[in-house]
């Protein structure tokens, strides 16, 4: 996920630095729909500018930015020299959507200095120090022409960078995230906000949106805290995604052969709640085959997420090595979910609420489901509950680089969307070092 987060905190520190705040923005839109929204405020783009942009002028020239500038360096036969101060550099950049990358264009920029002045102390500077003096104007003209020309060359340099990034991003052996642009960026006076698709989809090969999460959504981010640094919002069709995918790579099939109540998994266990089952299989061991029998469904309300599991539950009588399904019960099961912010990953846990069942075939006769209701519930309850909680538990990662943490992080649930509002914190890392606007 790190490569997501290049594309808003490289862009939008780029053209806030001093005076370039100015963006153009090109009208195109793709065939593709967004599903995923990432808002970057006016705070964030200060804190970005701040820790790249700052670094990237540095590094055309040996500066240090802002306040008053000083650089001292020691020359052989002159000494110390002292140099430069008060220098603003303005960028105009275009950015639009291409295939479902950014393409970064420089339209104009400019470098102003100022003030120069060069002191020579020790050695022979007497020697220079007039001759100096009197070049101050064309140094300093030099210095902001070597400094737009290296502007040039390290938007191209970003540009390239931008397209280059994937636009799927693999999650494990199942799943990858599609990472595409599928809107130019919006810019209004205060924040920049970005929609890429969001969905998860095939590893290993790229799916159409299924119909049974397809909707029509316009991605928007909104953080009650107007102060908070980043926004990202994440509609109900990328959970729906992922519920969807995981269906299809026959990867919600479970067989339970252990249980809390180990007397669940033997049909003596079961002699009064299905009396023929003992009789026909009197003390053999059960397994039961559990399959999801369609999709989990999940909606997002204004107050929670509730998640709806379709399940068919197939009895088992193990006979030596013989496996023998003896009955297959429908389940319903209905429960309320929670999410929670783990450094940078969403994560969260579900609650049982409600469980529907029905006979759907059986070997063994009729089955009294009013008596199986109360054990399957306990099934659900200590075992499919405490095995989601263990998935959920971990989330998934947010477009967050790494190197920065989200700080005072809040979830607001909106109509089919959850919305993570936040500030950034960052901590020294080779990853600030691998951002490709140093330009040297």
């Amino acid at each position: 996920m790190a490569s997501l987060a290049f594309f808003f905190v490289l862009i939008s520190s780029t053209f806030l630095s001093s005076q370039a705040n100015n963006l153009h923005l090109q009208q195109l839109r793709t065939q593709d729909e967004s599903f995923t929204s990432i808002l970057v405020s006016q705070n964030g783009l200060d804190f970005v500018k701040d820790l790249l942009v700052n670094e990237a002028i540095s590094s055309i020239i040996p500066l240090q930015l802002p306040a008053t500038i000083e650089k001292s360096a020691r020359i052989p036969f002159l000494g110390n020299v002292h140099m430069v101060e008060g220098m603003e550099v303005g960028l105009t950049l275009g950015l639009e959507n291409h295939e479902g990358t950014l393409k970064l264009s420089l339209l104009e920029s400019g470098c102003y200095v100022k003030e120069i002045t060069i002191k020579l102390d020790g050695g022979a500077s007497w020697l220079y120090q007039g001759m100096i003096n009197a070049f101050e104007e064309q140094i300093g003209s030099a210095v902001e022409s070597a400094i737009t020309n290296k502007l040039k060359d390290g938007i191209l340099k970003l540009d390239s960078f931008l397209q280059s990034l994937p636009k799927e991003i693999p999650l494990d052996d199942n799943a990858s995230l599609n990472v595409s642009f599928v809107e130019n960026p919006e810019l209004s006076s205060s924040s920049i906000e970005f929609d890429i698709n969001g969905l998860f989809t095939d590893g290993k090969k790229v799916q159409p949106v299924s119909n049974h999460y397809r909707q029509v959504f316009q991605p928007s981010v909104f953080c009650i805290d107007q102060s908070k640094m980043l926004g990202i919002s994440l509609d109900e069709a990328v959970f729906n995604s992922a519920s969807a995918l995981y269906y299809d790579a026959e990867f919600m099939e479970w067989i339970v052969d252990k249980v809390p109540d180990q007397a669940l998994l033997n049909t003596a266990g079961w002699r009064f709640i299905i009396p023929q089952l003992y009789k026909k299989y009197p003390n053999d061991d059960m397994n039961l085959n559990i399959s999801l029998s369609s999709p989990p469904v999940i909606r997002i309300s204004e107050h929670n997420i509730g998640a709806t599991v379709y399940a068919d539950v197939i009895i088992d009588v193990v006979e030596g090595s013989q496996v023998i399904s003896v009955a297959c019960i429908s389940l319903v099961i209905r429960g309320t979910g929670s999410v929670k912010i783990m450094g940078n990953n969403l994560g969260g846990s579900v609650k049982l609420d409600d469980l529907a069942m029905s006979l759907k075939w059986s070997k063994i006769g009729n089955l009294r489901m009013y008596l199986i209701q109360p054990v399957m519930w306990t099934l659900v309850q200590t075992v499919g509950i405490p095995y989601a909680n263990s998935y959920l538990g971990k989330g998934f990662p947010l477009p967050i680089i790494h190197g920065f943490t989200l700080q005072n992080a809040e979830i607001i649930f909106s109509s089919s969307k959850v919305t993570v509002c936040s500030n950034v914190s960052y901590s020294e890392s080779d990853n600030l070092n691998q951002v490709p606007i140093h330009i040297k």
